[in-house]
């Protein structure tokens, strides 16, 4: 044990809540000699252990990078309030967890952004590895600072703090990056070099120190500048063409310690073609590449071989659309359950199929079934585009209770375009009727949990355009449906107005707002996602400091022609697709899934898998 990691665990451990989130040595953890590698990167999740090693993302990208012998790739999460506490008392900088290496021993620090509201958490982390925060302070002896994530879709918010963002899917670009960089640091170049020639190089690469951006006097965009020849815009995103033969982690890293989701996960299906207008995911992630069964079936065994794990989560954007889900669970049941491992869905899409899929997972544990109408009418979703009925719905459910299981969760939005009370008072009839089914089955009525979130408008979708309702108007919303629900085995958690603004404002935000980040942070903001760290008035007084009017951001309608700060990253999806979209949604026709219908030319079929210029 070297002396660092001695005095970590002897002067530091014993004095936190939940020590063996900061220990590692974790089964199926890699731990290499750094001597013996050409590239060290450190893969930084800004949330906590529990929250990070329940991601799937980070397990591949750690596994994918740790095959190669030329490279080791450590872990590093967010520390809690008592271990930071400790750290910047004893001044000890933030390390991994493999190695105990600072991070500022590391040739790259990767970061990656699931949520706008972690950014603060980012720059904590930079902070506690004794970092420079801003890109253009940094020396030649500092890392360089990446980022990925659905939150590189829109990287502007966080351009003052990170040198290099991966755009897309990371099996398909990593390597190339590392490869890359590997060759460029046996070259001896200056860090600033280093991001120019990997930004002129890889077309999913964006530096955003090489770009100026220039503003209207009403304060929108009107144009991104490379400084430098040899800088294409847009930068397009990196995609995986087959799931099939990318690379797959079969030996994941078991935590010691209780996380999230203490399970095996695998995609069946990446990418979703049911057009959600408001959906990010579903837009970026386009199109649909599914596994096989024999694929599945053999990443399940070998993961369960290597782990253990008592349950297995079958991870999709829409998993009812998988095409070969009954022959797929008719193996994963034939095989596991005779093991008592349970088989389980992230929520299911309601369609005429829903009736079938409760004896489906008819497995070991009936858990929770999960169902995201998120809207309750029939008028606002052919808006959204949620092509389904209260028919389809209600048959599934009442399937379920049939089956055994007792509590149905059902996901809505509220605050969506064109809503009015009447489709309000809807979520909470739908609600009673289908804790109503299960005493059509057995006498009592049923366990029902709802989820409202108030409507974020995300960039890369039909609804980019629009504004987000006040927050006045999200507190109406929320005292409305508690009146009108007072069941007491009906229970609804509601998301918190305050962070679901301040989403807003950074889902759509431009450079400028690091400063109200940075602002922020100073007094003391990280862990924002967190209902006992957000201090929403802390963020109001950043902005005011700032001189940054945040209803700019959240509630003003954009202009048709307006330029985004995200027009300059492709995710394939292509703007006049979203902008047909948009007048479908106003015009409220439903647009059909491309896999059964015609191809509606949103440009990501057209995206390719090349991403050197040279």
């Amino acid at each position: 044990m070297n002396s660092f990691k001695k005095f970590v665990t002897d002067n530091l451990l014993p004095l936190v809540e939940m020590p063996g989130q900061y220990i590692g040595g974790e089964w199926n953890s890699v731990t290499k000699n750094h001597n013996n590698v050409d590239v060290t990167i450190a893969m930084a999740f800004p949330d906590t252990y529990s929250i990070g090693m329940s991601h799937l993302g980070i397990q591949i990208l750690y596994g994918l990078l740790n095959e190669r012998s030329d490279v080791a790739c450590e872990r590093v999460f967010a520390p809690l309030v008592d271990m930071e506490s400790l750290m910047r008392k004893h001044k000890v900088p933030l390390f991994s967890l493999e190695t105990y290496t600072p991070l500022k021993e590391f040739d790259l620090v990767g970061f990656s952004v699931q949520y706008e509201l972690s950014y603060t958490n980012v720059l904590n982390m930079l902070s506690l590895s004794e970092i420079p925060l801003m890109a253009s302070e940094r020396s030649e002896t500092d890392p360089l600072i990446i980022a990925g994530g659905p939150s590189a879709l829109s990287p502007e918010p966080l351009a003052d703090f990170i040198d290099l963002f991966l755009i897309g899917d990371g099996e398909e670009s990593l390597l190339q990056f590392v490869e890359l960089f590997k060759k460029i640091k046996q070259q001896g170049l200056s860090r600033t070099e280093k991001i120019v020639a990997l930004a002129q190089t890889l077309k999913n690469v964006y530096a955003p120190s090489l770009f100026d951006v220039f503003y209207h006097d009403d304060g929108t965009v009107k144009e991104f500048r490379p400084k430098l020849p040899g800088l294409s815009l847009p930068v397009r995103g990196a995609t995986v063409k087959d799931l099939n033969t990318t690379y797959y982690p079969v030996r994941p890293v078991v935590p010691y310690v209780k996380t999230i989701h203490d399970r095996i996960t695998i995609e069946v299906m990446r990418g979703c073609t049911q057009g959600c207008r408001f959906c990010q995911a579903g837009m970026s992630k386009r199109p649909t590449r599914p596994r096989t069964v024999e694929n599945v079936l053999k990443l399940a065994e070998q993961c369960y071989q290597n782990t253990g794990h008592n349950e297995i989560s079958l991870a999709s954007l829409s998993i009812s659309d998988y095409p070969f889900l009954h022959p797929l669970m008719e193996q994963l049941n034939k095989v596991f359950c005779k093991r008592h491992v349970n088989i389980s869905f992230p929520s299911l899409r309601v369609n005429e199929q829903l009736v079938l899929l409760p004896s489906l997972l008819n497995t070991v544990r009936k858990s929770g079934l999960t169902l995201a109408p998120e809207a309750a009418t029939q008028s606002l979703r052919k808006i959204i585009n949620k092509n389904i009925t209260d028919e389809d719905l209600y048959k599934g459910v009442e399937e379920a209770f049939r089956q055994g299981w007792h509590v149905v969760k059902l996901y809505f939005m509220v605050g969506l375009p064109t809503e009015t009370d009447d489709d309000i008072d809807a979520i909470a009839k739908l609600a009673l009727a289908v804790s109503d089914l299960k005493k059509k089955v057995n006498g009592s009525y049923g366990q029902v949990n709802i989820s409202i979130a108030p409507f974020v408008p995300k960039p890369h979708t039909p609804f980019q355009w629009h504004p987000m309702v006040t927050m006045q108007r999200i507190k109406e919303i929320k005292a409305r449906l508690f009146d009108k629900i007072r069941r007491k085995c009906i229970h609804i958690k509601f998301h918190y107005a305050e962070r679901s603004i301040l989403e807003g404002i950074f889902a759509r935000g431009d450079r400028r707002l690091g400063k109200v980040i940075f602002m922020a942070w100073q007094d003391g903001c990280k862990f924002d996602a967190w209902e006992e760290h957000f201090h929403f008035q802390k963020w109001l007084d950043a902005f005011q400091k700032a001189g940054i009017d945040w209803s700019f951001y959240a509630h003003r309608a954009r202009k048709d022609d307006e330029i985004f700060p995200w027009d300059h990253i492709s995710c394939g999806v292509v703007k006049p697709f979203l902008a047909h979209e948009r007048q479908s949604s106003i015009n409220a026709e439903i647009t059909p899934d491309c896999r059964t219908d015609e191809c509606p030319d949103c440009g990501s079929c057209a995206r390719s898998t090349n991403y050197c210029s040279v």
